[in-house]
């Protein structure tokens, strides 16, 4: 089960300096992780991001979801980093922030390849260590790999091929994360959309646990309708539709309202604020469709 979150690149155009904007990011990343989302991507919103574009958001956020003890090796100074000293600490479960003598994974980087199928990895630990890969990896130098750290003294540990804890950034089209193969169940975050209930969101939960979601969020004074081009009124009419229905989309066909999504959500019923950050938005949709 996969759980991606798509945020257009203008998500942070109505800040006026670079702090704000990278103290907004840093809470876009601090929901990606509470609520376990495997994959951030954004996506462009051309001629509407203000002074901080696609690059920005994607910087801030990847060095964001970088291990502070693997910064310092992965990242240059940058000029979309001079403010990351207000981003919030992470601190990814499973990482080893718990007791030393618990199993925890820990993403590394490549700095030395040498013979025999052996690497030395700087995976946070008091020196690089030595490893074997494993049979089916051909590791290179400043490859970033996951390891499986079972002791510290003495030093027991070996690479996986799992996924490193936390979540990755991508730059992506917005269609293509929606036709990505593990998407999942399609969901565009909205105002305009059906109203989340507790009704309907029993029969979400369930197929969102089962399949996974990817889930799609405006920009500031610019929802999904649009950042996407898309008449407000279709929206509206589509979900008016589905929510005289079913309740529950499982006998809709998949990609059948407007923007390719399975559901157009108002995952906020009666907000008391004329808008609501995308960050906000970010935690309270994340919290609901988390429930199970």
């Amino acid at each position: 089960m996969t759980l991606a979150v798509c945020i257009p690149s203008s998500v942070v155009r109505e800040t006026s300096n670079k702090r704000e904007a990278t103290r907004k990011l840093g809470l876009v990343a601090r929901a990606a992780v509470v609520f376990r989302v495997d994959r951030l991507a954004v996506f462009p919103d051309r001629g509407a991001e203000g002074r901080w574009d696609a690059e920005f958001v994607a910087t801030v956020l990847e060095y964001a979801a970088t291990p502070p003890y693997l910064r310092k090796e992965v990242w240059d100074e940058r000029d979309e980093l001079d403010a990351v000293g207000v981003l919030p600490p992470l601190r990814v479960a499973g990482t080893g922030s718990g007791p030393e003598s618990s199993e925890s994974s820990r993403e590394g980087i490549v700095t030395e390849v040498g013979p025999d199928g052996r690497v030395r990895v700087n995976c946070g630990l008091q020196h690089p260590i030595s490893l074997v890969t494993p049979p089916e990896m051909e590791a290179s130098e400043g490859e970033r790999v996951t390891v499986r750290i079972s002791s510290r003294e003495p030093v027991r540990a070996r690479i996986t091929g799992e996924s490193p804890p936390g979540f990755a950034v991508r730059r992506a089209d917005l269609e293509a994360a929606l036709d990505a193969p593990d998407a999942g169940v399609r969901i565009a975050a909205s105002r305009l959309g059906e109203r989340l209930s507790v009704a309907r969101l029993g029969p979400l939960a369930g197929r969102i646990a089962d399949d996974g979601a990817t889930v799609a969020f405006g920009a500031p004074e610019r929802g999904l309708p649009e950042v996407l081009d898309i008449d407000p009124a279709t929206v509206a009419d589509d979900t008016t539709a589905s929510a005289d229905g079913d309740h529950g989309g499982e006998g809709e066909a998949d990609g059948g309202q407007p923007g390719g999504f399975d559901r157009w959500l108002d995952t906020i019923p009666n907000q008391g604020t004329e808008t609501v950050r995308t960050e906000e938005a970010l935690f309270a949709t994340l919290a609901c469709l988390n429930l199970r």
